[in-house]
């Protein structure tokens, strides 16, 4: 049984509680964060960290207690859990009031609730789908308009899973006026003539942690890279398609509504890719 962690305890799982006043229950008026482990360490801890504060600073969330000892916290569960390669989970919602309200509870006297727990997953880095792909149908975006923050607001993208499943792929690309927003819970690329294409960053998608990293390390291995809008139709007509999330690292997309991409099975340069990060993060994991 798993150890998690609850307002400041270390808890057994089946021990843990949060009031049903909880505004992250309520209201969905939380953020969260998903940092993965590999060899027992954390990947992108700190790129993880500075997000979550943009995030509470964006909503005007109060910064719990915790957040400057959120390090030692995510390795004491590492330890505990005994987590190899898996992922840790952090959520920070506005708290708990004595009743339900529209209006803000006063930060003076509700603190913030700060849950985190694990989850090992064992084929992490050697995930059978990074060696075949994954087959994605686009969507109609119908998210809020605030995707940069990393809201618990995940009603829709769990439709789009939900979509893609019924549909017998892996997931969804979002699309909104015509151009790729992300995917249902990782941001998403082409590649056309060695050139390696994604969104800008903006309200519209995910600041994404890996996403940085990838392209970074895509930089320094003197790929190009472009930041801009494309179309299902471009995607479909591309050699290469990707995503990355902190959960996937880079993963190969190898059909798009029916329509293979090159042909139909990962090609070189998000092979590369997937070597490069986890060679990188894994030297720079703590």
């Amino acid at each position: 049984m798993r150890t998690v962690y609850v307002n400041g305890e270390y808890l057994l799982e089946n021990e843990a509680k949060v009031s049903i006043f909880d505004r992250g229950f309520l209201m969905a008026d939380g953020v969260y964060e998903v940092t993965s482990v590999l060899d027992g360490k954390l990947i992108d801890f700190a790129g993880h960290a500075k997000r979550l504060e943009r995030s509470l600073n964006a909503l005007d969330m109060p910064h719990p207690a915790v957040l400057p000892d959120l390090l030692g916290v995510h390795r004491e569960l590492v330890r505990l859990n005994a987590v190899e390669e898996g992922m840790i989970y952090l959520q920070i919602t506005r708290g708990a009031p004595d009743d339900r309200d529209f209006v803000f509870p006063d930060p003076e006297t509700t603190m913030p609730t700060v849950v985190l727990f694990t989850q090992n997953k064992p084929d992490l880095a050697n995930s059978p789908a990074a060696k075949k792909g994954i087959k994605v149908i686009s969507i109609k975006d119908q998210r809020w308009a605030r995707r940069d923050i990393k809201t618990v607001q995940l009603l829709f993208p769990s439709m789009g899973k939900m979509m893609a499943k019924a549909a017998g792929v892996d997931d969804a690309w979002m699309v909104e006026d015509g151009a790729v927003t992300e995917g249902t819970s990782n941001n998403a690329y082409i590649v056309k003539d060695n050139t390696i294409i994604t969104r800008h960053l903006g309200s519209e998608i995910l600041h994404g942690i890996t996403r940085a990293a990838v392209l970074r390390f895509a930089k320094e291995a003197q790929m190009k890279v472009e930041e801009r809008c494309f179309t299902i139709a471009e995607a479909q007509a591309a050699d290469e398609a990707f995503i990355t999330s902190a959960s996937t690292f880079v993963m190969p997309v190898v059909e798009i509504d029916g329509e293979a991409i090159g042909v139909g099975e990962p090609g070189a340069v998000v092979t590369r890719l997937r070597e490069i990060y986890l060679e990188e993060s894994r030297k720079a994991a703590v």
